[in-house]
């Protein structure tokens, strides 16, 4: 007779032994949602405890130069599942679709002999272009402010799965609302040169404590995930983790929201305990995945396969990435866009209504122009070029625009960055003048002259906006 614990062990062998006669890897990819890439013991804060992404660094590659197009959640996540930055899938303001035709990640896995499952918070649409094989939401629980990961069904998948799977299981972690911590101090929190001001705001303190209590929590899905895989997976699945994008630059082109964590562990093929400085992006991701499966990605995509760095090489697979800011959305009425630029040291950013410019931006409509300078005003302290040397100044800190010395770098950026904006399809453009109000199509659809819960309308403006006075985007 044989014992349960050895029945249990031989049920695993089996599983494992099946899933390693696929010469295709399993994919798993772990998405944790508004976390700084500096809240982590693998990227230097020893003050948040994150032991499980640790785990994946040590035994896998850590990405030091990994971002996102855009630092809001639907927009960051369309890249992952597109290998498109979000103006040239569609969406590019916050809780926005991408166009109808594209085909996404579930489409060209698929194609690949992939199942393709989504396991935790959606946040894309619509439906039909991502039309997962399997889906799985939120779980309630008492214990914390947020939903949790459907980890009984991911595990029952690891199980029972039979054919090479990509899974993007994407938490509701550390996502506010937090924990409530009581007693902390600034003595439990790492300051950087972007919030250091607020070493003595009591407020400050507690919702950061509750911001790291959070990561911990999300750390303990993670660490069920990694269980589940070792017991069921074979050593042929690669599993990556990472953030949207930062929760301290959310809304911003700034590192502090474009950056992000990236670390992947994949046995026998990934060098435990690398590290690699090359600049790699979002779109990036569904290339990797079609060239691991054995496909290409399409010519519309923007991204590029960074298989061979996985590998043990280090190569350059971008010069440069970009980056985008759409203020105005279904919960915010600013008009105040941005687009950057960056290579391996500098960054070149336009905030194309700056109060600098917003006369220039204005159309001799008063309701219309209501709004331009209303989000100008909004960011009055930002300027309309921004030039940073990201070797010497990290944080952005510096805005060295101004600067003879690096004239040459500025030009090669800004023509650089309006002709990716040129091949995007970009709105926007180098003449000044061009400040249009964006909506979806409808009469509801993200309009700027009505009240929501986030923001207050004048009377004397509220419903005075024509459709003629939008770019209407007809997808949304």
């Amino acid at each position: 007779m044989i014992s349960c614990s050895a029945q249990k062990k031989q049920e695993v062998a089996n599983v494992k032994n099946s899933q390693s006669q696929n010469t295709k890897p399993n994919i798993i990819f772990y998405l944790s949602d508004d976390q700084d890439v500096y809240d982590y013991g693998c990227y230097g804060n020893e003050k948040v405890k994150t032991p499980a992404v640790d785990r994946i660094a040590r035994e896998g590659i850590l990405f030091e130069n990994a971002f996102t197009g855009q630092a809001i959640c639907a927009p960051s996540r369309s890249q992952l599942f597109t290998g498109k930055y979000p103006l040239k899938n569609g969406c590019f303001a916050n809780h926005s679709k991408v166009k109808p035709d594209i085909v996404s990640i579930t489409k060209q896995l698929r194609k690949l002999g992939y199942e393709v499952v989504l396991a935790g918070k959606s946040h894309v649409s619509p439906d039909e272009v991502f039309d997962w094989d399997k889906e799985w939401h939120a779980v309630e629980r008492p214990e914390g402010p947020r939903e949790y990961i459907p980890i009984d069904s991911i595990q029952r998948y690891f199980k029972t799965a039979n054919k090479p799977f990509c899974m993007f299981i994407t938490s509701y972690y550390p996502h506010s609302e937090y924990f409530n911590v009581d007693g902390a101090s600034a003595n439990d929190i790492k300051f950087y040169p972007f919030n250091e001001s607020k070493k003595n705001n009591a407020a400050f303190i507690k919702d950061k404590a509750g911001y790291y209590r959070s990561i911990e929590e999300d750390n303990k899905q993670l660490d069920q995930v990694l269980a589940a895989a070792d017991n069921y997976l074979g050593d042929n699945t690669l599993i990556i983790y990472s953030a949207d994008h930062g929760v301290s630059g959310k809304f911003t082109v700034k590192d502090i929201g474009l950056k992000v964590p990236f670390v992947v562990r994949w046995p026998k093929v990934i060098i435990p305990g690398s590290k690699s400085n090359q600049l790699i992006h979002y779109t990036d991701v569904l290339p990797t995945f079609m060239d691991i499966a054995g496909g290409k990605a399409t010519a519309d995509m923007d991204g590029k396969s960074f298989l061979p760095i996985l590998k043990g090489q280090d190569i350059e697979i971008n010069k440069y990435v970009y980056g985008v800011r759409t203020n105005q959305n279904i919960l915010n009425s600013e008009v105040f866009p941005s687009r950057m630029i960056r290579d391996s040291r500098y960054k070149y950013i336009r905030n194309f209504n700056s109060i600098e410019v917003v006369e220039k931006n204005l159309t001799n409509k008063p309701n219309v122009d209501f709004f331009i300078r209303r989000g100008a005003t909004a960011f009055k302290n930002e300027p309309f070029e921004e030039l940073y040397d990201l070797k010497n100044d990290p944080f952005e800190q510096n805005n060295l625009i101004n600067k003879p010395e690096l004239k040459e770098i500025k030009e090669r950026l800004i023509k650089d960055l309006f002709s990716w904006m040129t091949f995007q399809g970009d709105f926007l453009n180098n003449q000044p003048g061009n400040m249009p109000l964006i909506k979806g199509k409808g009469k509801a659809g993200f309009r700027l002259d009505e009240d929501t819960p986030r923001r207050k309308i004048p009377d004397s403006i509220k419903n005075t906006l024509n459709e003629g006075d939008y770019l209407v985007i007809k997808h949304w």
